[in-house]
């Protein structure tokens, strides 16, 4: 094992500093009333303070999402640390001295998984004159191909790559720009929305095919996904409802998606429209795609027919990130931590959950389950989780709707985002911009966009008063 190895695995089993920041509490508000129905939810639940179970970890700072699991054993962080490295290195144009990290690009949107999942957080859309780096667009004609995918724009591929390698010219600028739109609350208190419009500037391989979809995409949070990837799938199945039979306005529906290793249609459960079938294959295609790396479950470069100079650039090897690395990689990323919530019990933290479940969010945003048995990851298995998510599609509206089907999922539709580490976000991230595509500066504002199955939920929370605003809040940024 080597010095730097040794060092990592000596800051991660010592790595248990916890911080926290004192939040103002709004004005209390009166106890939610019970009912033989509904329980009530101004209470602590048992294992809400560790929504991930035995695999919380105590960290809540800077780096809250780049720890391993808080019950993976010694023995096996050093899978976790391999991992970490593969996601951490730059990589570099071939032919490299360094030949096991050659074979960036020929275009790529950056040399490496950290550039844009910095300390796994989220993503944000650029400002101006800025490089969209943790914002990808992704394009896309109308119509599916065999599988169901999305047919990619002939010229330029399924994602705008603005970086290459020297002798290639990168495809485009991508550029985003906002106009406001206001509101108010039923109170009279004012707010605003960005609207946001996105261009391509500087295409280098011609023009796009005129029926061309823009659909940008912002890095989500790493943490927690191989928790997801452990919730049973009848447990997702149970909550589907495509034909709203019970008539909640709630019609969620699961995707469905091809997956190569096991060369048949399964149900899909990661990427903004629950896209991917596994870590694995995410894992894969980022790698293609985001940094032009090839592996065995994504052979070829992103090069299409148009691009005579990227298909004629060397590459590192075939394929360039082995099955021993992409296993490594598919490692660490089902064994990064949720962090440990803070004040599950504190009178504005519960009342506001109580807003929460009152105005419906919990219909899509499940609070909690409990994980399954998946294979390789006794870490994960049997866990009591709040991930706040049903990983399920749901319509919602056309205000959100980036018009780009994708399998079952319609240009309407999107997978529901767990909303566990909220509150974390400014800390990890640097900013608190929410959404696929980042558009919402708070989360009053991602609350407010909501449209379609949630038109209700978000009318009602517009009806709040001031102080049940504040509690709402006071609960969101607690997860």
């Amino acid at each position: 094992m080597s010095g730097r190895t040794l060092a990592l695995l000596a800051l991660l089993l010592s790595a248990n500093a916890c911080q926290s920041s004192e939040e103002p509490t709004p004005s209390p508000l009166p106890p939610e009333p019970a009912s033989p129905q509904e329980p009530r939810h101004d209470v602590v639940e048992p294992g809400e303070e560790s929504p991930g179970g035995a695999a919380s970890v105590a960290d809540t700072g800077p780096e809250a999402f780049t720890r391993p699991v808080g019950n993976l054993s010694v023995e096996r962080r050093s899978e976790f640390l391999v991992g970490e490295a593969f996601s951490e290195a730059d990589w570099f144009a071939a032919p490299h001295a360094r030949a096991d990290r050659d074979g960036l690009g020929p275009l790529f949107n950056a040399p490496s998984c950290v550039a844009c999942h910095v300390r796994n957080g989220r993503g944000a859309p650029p400002g101006p004159g800025e490089p969209a780096l943790s914002l990808l667009v992704r394009l896309s004609l109308p119509g599916a191909d065999a599988r169901g995918a999305p047919i990619p724009e002939p010229t330029y591929g399924d994602q705008v790559q603005p970086l290459a390698v020297a002798s290639v010219p990168g495809e485009a600028r991508v550029e985003v720009r906002t106009t406001e739109r206001s509101g108010t609350f039923a109170d009279g208190e004012p707010y605003s929305l960005l609207v946001p419009e996105y261009r391509l500037e500087a295409l280098a391989y011609g023009p796009l095919h005129p029926d061309t979809r823009l659909s940008p995409r912002a890095t989500p949070p790493m943490f927690g996904l191989g928790l997801l990837a452990a919730i049973p799938e009848a447990t997702l199945l149970e909550w589907a409802d495509p034909e709203d039979a019970n008539g909640d306005g709630i019609s969620g529906r699961p995707n469905r998606v091809w997956s190569k290793r096991l060369g048949r249609t399964v149900l899909g459960r990661f990427g903004w429209k629950a896209n991917q079938p596994d870590l694995e294959h995410q894992n894969a295609g980022a790698m293609a795609g985001d940094l032009g790396i090839t592996s065995p479950l994504s052979p070829e470069e992103p090069c299409t027919a148009a691009q005579a100079e990227c298909r004629a650039a060397p590459n590192g090897g075939t394929p360039e990130l082995d099955a021993r690395k992409l296993e490594a990689l598919t490692f660490y990323t089902h064994m990064i931590g949720v962090p440990a919530r803070q004040g599950v019990n504190a009178p504005a933290v519960l009342q506001g959950k109580a807003v929460f479940h009152r105005v419906g969010c919990a219909r899509c945003h499940r609070p909690s389950m409990v994980t399954g048995t998946l294979e390789g990851y006794p870490e994960l298995s049997g866990q009591r989780v709040w991930p706040y998510t049903d990983l399920l599609l749901h319509d919602l509206g056309e205000a959100l709707a980036d018009g780009r089907e994708d399998s079952a999922a319609s240009g309407r539709e999107w997978r529901t985002p767990p909303l566990w580490g909220l509150g974390r976000t400014a800390t990890v991230s640097g900013h608190t911009r929410l959404l696929h595509d980042g558009r919402a500066r708070t989360v009053m504002e991602a609350i407010l966009w909501h449209g379609g199955e949630a038109e209700s939920s978000q009318e009602q929370v517009l009806g709040l008063s001031q102080a049940e605003r504040a509690a709402l809040l006071t609960f969101l940024e607690s997860l």
